[in-house]
């Protein structure tokens, strides 16, 4: 306690203290200080601050120790009999019929755009029905808008043949 009868930071053990920004990095520093220098704390509270980092640490070395061993396990014991068909550019038997660097028709691209857009209005959609009640006259407005715009732009698509697949 300080001389105004304050609690200081410092007299709570570290444990016990909520996880912020201010609580890490500013251990040890007196009221009023201008100088927040990690130097000035005691090294038993340094260590209790690193030793919560130690699980996450431990389950990064896991990790990676996981995934480095799969992969020489499947490199070690995995079976390396190529033939002539392994070995060509196309596994599935069959030679190119074209070149691989054939036009698309532009109708695919459309037809993928307009699948992220209706997605996009779902996401949309889904959450304003949930809170449809609390936002009343204005969210139905709002999204009636929204929904008329987006079947403007389906009516336009559909005009300009882009759902029609020849």
């Amino acid at each position: 306690m300080d001389a105004w009868g304050d609690v200081k930071e410092s007299d709570v053990p570290i444990r016990e203290r909520p996880h912020t920004v201010r609580a890490v990095f500013f251990e040890g520093r007196e009221r009023g200080s201008a100088t927040g220098d990690p130097s000035t704390q005691p090294n038993a509270e340094r260590a209790e601050v690193l030793a919560e980092y130690l699980p996450t640490l431990l389950f990064l070395i896991v990790a990676t120790g996981i995934g480095i061993s799969l992969i020489v396990v499947g490199n070690v014991l995995g079976p390396k009999r190529f033939d002539a068909e392994k070995l060509s550019p196309y596994e599935c038997g069959f030679n190119a019929f074209e070149d691989a660097r054939m036009r698309f028709d532009v109708r695919y691209y459309l037809i993928a755009i307009q699948f992220i857009i209706f997605d996009l209005e779902i996401i949309f959609i889904v959450p304003w029905t949930l809170v449809f009640t609390e936002l009343g006259p204005r969210g139905l407005v709002t999204m009636g808008l929204f929904v008329g715009m987006l079947f403007l732009g389906f009516i336009y698509v559909w005009k300009r043949g882009a759902l029609e697949w020849e």
